[in-house]
Order: C-alpha cells, then structure tokens, then sequence
C-alpha cells in the first residue's frame, strides 16, 4: 500500500506528464519563499469564505501530523494566516499550507521554515466568525481536490493526485524517473529531434494539401 510521503521524492513536472492540466494548479499558487523543499502529504480541506479564517485555525489543531491543510478561499485582501498560525501547524506536524489566498508574517514564516504555497502575502488579518464543514472538496487553484488526495508541490508547481489513482500514478511515476535516469542526453536529444522533424513533416503537408 503506498503512503503520501512515498510522492516526497517525485517531482511535479513528472507528475504534470502523467495526469494533466486538470490536476495542476495554476501558477498563481507558488512559494512564497526559496528554496523550498518538496512538499507532499495527503490533503486535509478547508473552505473559507473572503474575509475569514477561522476553518483554516480550527483545521490546525484538527489535521494529522504530515498532512498539507489545503485552503479553497480566493482573497487576496485579509490574510488567511500568520507567523503563530504556522509555528502552530509545525509544532504539531503539519507539513505545510496549500492556499488559494494570502498570509502574513512571511519573514517568520520563512525563518521557521514552513513550506507555505499561496497567492502572496497582505499584512491585514481576516475575521474568524464562519463556520464551514471540514475535509469536504474544495478547488484550490482551479484543481478539485478531496479530503485524503495527495498533494506535490515544489519550485515548479502544485499537483494533486487522486486518492483513488495513488498507486497508479507513484508507479507509472517511478517508472518514468529510472528511465529518464538511464537515458543520456545524446539520446534523448535524438529522439526529440526525431520526433520534432516527424510533426513538422506531418503538420507541413497538411498545410500544403489543405
């Protein structure tokens, strides 16, 4: 049976070639500080509305240690969290915030060495007065993703792999790697040639004939 941490050492780009835009977030949730280390855990959900945090607080002290809180939310006017909120979330294990919104305290966040990926960061606090269900799905980035779907995310992206296609996906990911690994340079450039040369004279004759 595989865990999450088994994705720890895949990176997104292979991830990305084996499932598709579908399952990538957009590029406006990156890191919001470098270098960052890969994060990969299963998703624990959370929807805020704009404005507000409270879920978010509540799902720190409710998550499982290695799990990546992913945040539904799209403000980008009150921060979602701040410095204590993540040096909270580390303390009890977390490994780290996925969020479609912002948050504060970013040098801090920075120092403890939280892997926070978002939108960017604001220095206004939201409210906490909503409440709103736990680990239903929600869509972060413009990717779905479910309570337990397993969440990649590095310098290159945020990908997520769904729960059910986990071993699919690590295995046919895996492969890809050790052949990549075994493949030199020379070769791979032979083959893309070869393949960039075939479109071109397929794509050009249609254009001549059409």
């Amino acid at each position: 049976m595989t865990d999450a941490t088994d994705f720890q050492d895949i990176p997104t780009t292979t991830l990305a070639d084996l499932l598709g835009r579908a399952q990538v977030m957009d590029l406006g949730i990156r890191s919001l500080w470098d270098p960052v280390p890969r994060l990969a855990g299963p998703a624990y959900t959370v929807s805020c509305p704009p404005g507000d945090n409270l879920m978010l607080h509540a799902a720190i002290h409710r998550a499982e240690p290695g799990s990546v809180i992913v945040v539904e939310s799209g403000d980008l006017e009150y921060a979602l969290a701040g410095g204590n909120v993540c040096a909270v979330a580390r303390r009890r294990g977390i490994a780290g915030f996925v969020a479609d919104g912002v948050v504060r305290d970013i040098a801090e966040i920075r120092e403890m060495g939280f892997p926070v990926f978002a939108r960017g960061v604001v220095p206004i606090p939201g409210a906490k007065s909503v409440v709103r269900p736990l680990n239903r799905p929600v869509r972060c980035g413009g990717a779905e993703v479910a309570a337990g779907d397993v969440v990649v995310a590095d310098e290159d992206g945020v990908v997520v792999v769904p729960a059910a296609r986990r071993a699919e996906v690590l295995a046919g990911a895996r492969a890809r790697l050790a052949k990549e690994d075994a493949e030199t340079l020379d070769a791979w450039e032979a083959a893309h040639r070869a393949r960039i040369d075939e479109i071109l004279a397929t794509e050009g004759s249609r254009t001549a004939t059409g």
